[in-house]
């Protein structure tokens, strides 16, 4: 019998799992791979809940591993849906409606129906994994992190590891990732003196140093990309200094931004050039500039070789499209797993994920489901 990633799909939106709340979806996922002869853990921490399932032995000579998230984003105004976005209804088209119908419970139940199948029909000669969190949505650091933790605490090991997030632009094949930029971000304060307006000799006004100081980022590239990288960007999302008076110079002011940085660099020596402009800037102007990064990832790239061949492969003969080889977007647990083994990301279309009326053709789901199988059988071969 054929384990369907599509009514598995529809069965997971049902479960109101956001974050870091698993609602069910990861009871299901349990009991269904339990019955396949997986053992499961649940390797919950800090009210995070998560699960481990490995088929086959601990100490196997080849393991494949799938990452995924089953939680999701709030749904915003409910009036706002054509259906109930925890409905999981598939219409007589044949479309799957639903948080978390895109991004990614359509993934998990794909990768999850396809490893069922596979040790049912042709039991390898190896250990199969799935890492499953439900805190991808969220901080992150109780989810993934938790389970590779624990993982290296028990001496469980992936060979490979495919995070199945959506990964196609436009069409199912058309591409996966093999490395994620890094993200830091910056909140910048900038201390003056306060006064009034018509007196500039007698304030240093914070707003002409910041801005200034921001300019100078946003203008100047960081550099020019790389082989596998486009150029790093830099993009200010806040400036505030919440005066409300308009002849008082103030004596504070705020921003933020954020970096998605490439191989080129690492937090490290961003910072130092960052600090370097921000010094320039504070010694120039006489207010001072206080940086407080954030770094939420680090850039990364899993080397095109016989991994990243074996998928593009499998893809393109599923599809008719070769998948593009690419480092874009934003990040994803991939971050955290890079440092375990080698890892790639390939899913569905992510068009419409975060969007009210989420949803996907249950025919894509299938055909996900049958490329995870192929690569499964050809990996195992």
């Amino acid at each position: 019998m054929v384990t369907d990633a599509a009514e598995l799909t529809a069965q997971l939106i049902r479960c109101p799992s956001v974050t870091p709340q698993e609602a069910g979806a990861l009871t299901l996922l349990e009991d269904l791979l339990t019955d396949a002869g997986f053992d499961c853990t649940r390797v919950d921490r800090n009210g995070t809940p998560n699960l481990f399932a490995r088929w086959g032995a601990k100490d196997a000579e080849h393991s494949f591993g799938f990452n995924g998230h089953v939680d999701v984003v709030p749904p915003g105004d409910l009036a706002s849906w054509t259906h109930p976005p925890f409905s999981g209804l598939i219409d007589s088209d044949g479309i799957i409606w639903g948080r978390g119908a895109t991004d990614m419970k359509s993934g998990v139940a794909a990768f999850a129906a396809a490893a069922i199948d596979f040790v049912t029909a042709t039991p390898p000669d190896g250990a199969i994994i799935l890492a499953i969190t439900a805190d991808e949505e969220g901080p992150g650091r109780d989810g993934t992190i938790a389970l590779l933790d624990w993982m290296a605490e028990q001496g469980e090991q992936m060979s490979v590891c495919l995070v199945g997030e959506p990964s196609c632009p436009e069409q199912l094949g058309d591409m996966m990732k093999i490395g994620r930029r890094g993200s830091v971000t910056y909140r910048v304060t900038a201390r003056g003196v306060q006064g009034h307006a018509a007196y500039p000799h007698l304030v240093r006004n914070p707003l002409h140093a910041l801005c200034w100081f921001l300019d100078g980022l946003a203008s100047t590239p960081l550099d020019e990309g790389s082989d596998h990288f486009q150029p790093s960007s830099l993009q200010v999302t806040t400036v505030d200094c919440g005066n409300e008076a308009v002849n008082v110079v103030p004596e504070m002011a705020t921003a933020t931004f954020n970096i998605r940085f490439n191989d080129l660099h690492t937090p490290d020596s961003l910072d130092a050039e960052i600090q370097r402009r921000a010094a320039k800037i504070s010694g120039e102007s006489g207010v001072a500039l206080l940086l407080t990064p954030h770094v939420s990832g680090e850039s990364f790239l899993t080397e095109p070789g016989p991994f990243v061949d074996l998928v593009r492969e499998v893809v393109e003969a599923e599809t008719g499209l070769r998948p593009e080889l690419s480092t874009s977007g934003g990040t994803s647990d991939a971050r955290f797993v890079k440092d375990h083994c080698p890892v790639v990301e390939f899913g569905l279309v992510g068009r419409l994920m975060h969007q009210v009326d989420e949803r996907v053709p249950a025919q894509e789901v299938r055909a996900l489901q049958a490329i995870y199988r192929r690569i499964l059988e050809r990996y195992f071969a």
